[in-house]
């Protein structure tokens, strides 16, 4: 019975933490989505604007632009190309899934915030009772790994190793397959879809999983670059997983 009401847990748990973060999402989009597109009319109409008058500007016109210009960038609006641009939303769904994780999971790449005093003030007590909830998550995510390396040290034990080798050995195998799992395959992949080289992939995996998040390299931000539907869903998940993975290290 304890079994069944730790798995009934597990799962009351997972979901909750799913909901929590797509609740979030949504919040985060709804109070963010329209405070973006007018920041994105607005330079479309400083480029349109500095397009027509750039052959006469004055010297203080000039560093205003430039500041403006500065300013949009920061804020993650690219005035480069065309239109098109005004309508995808750095705010859409899986954006902000994608934020609402790197908040509660503490790496905040500080490439997307909220910018309305909504969004902020949400934001504060988002990450007040997510991050607790991140960390309860990780830890039970953590435990069910466990219970894994426990099955593999029973399995050792019954064919006669001594426990400190079992030790040993258990957390060799968790260490070896977490860098595989975690840091060199998904590196590769990063390499294919982002074009970064190998040693960038490692050094962003590294940066996000021990959540220091610089904000350097961040992914499905390229512009210029098809990514697929759902890649930053797919990262996110693995970022999760990636915690779980070194909380568990540190257990061991």
């Amino acid at each position: 019975k304890a079994m069944s009401s730790g798995k009934l847990q597990t799962g009351l748990l997972v979901a909750g933490y799913f909901v929590y973060l797509l609740v979030g999402a949504a919040v985060f989009q709804a109070l963010e989505r329209t405070a973006e597109k007018q920041e994105k009319m607005a330079a479309a109409q400083m480029k349109e604007a500095f397009l027509q008058n750039f052959t006469h500007l004055t010297v203080a016109e000039m560093e205003q632009f430039m500041k403006n210009l500065t300013e949009a960038i920061q804020n993650g609006v690219y005035p480069v190309g065309n239109e098109s641009q005004i309508e995808e939303s750095n705010w859409d769904f899986s954006n902000s899934f994608f934020f609402a994780g790197t908040v509660v999971s503490t790496i905040g790449y500080g490439t997307l915030r909220p910018k309305t005093a909504g969004g902020q003030i949400f934001c504060v007590f988002f990450a007040l009772f997510g991050i607790p909830l991140n960390i309860v998550f990780l830890h039970r995510v953590g435990k069910m790994l466990s219970l894994l390396c426990k099955r593999l040290g029973k399995f050792l034990y019954e064919k006669g190793m001594r426990k400190k080798k079992i030790k040993f050995l258990t957390l060799l195998f968790f260490l070896a397959t977490g860098i595989l799992v975690f840091l060199c395959l998904p590196s590769l992949f990063f390499q294919i879809t982002e074009g970064w080289s190998y040693s960038e992939g490692i050094y962003f995996a590294f940066i996000t999983l021990s959540t220091i998040g610089f904000g350097d390299y961040v992914v499905g931000k390229q512009p210029g670059r098809n990514y697929f539907s759902y890649y930053r869903t797919l990262v996110a998940i693995w970022i999760l997983f990636g915690l779980a993975w070194i909380a568990l290290l540190f257990n061991l």
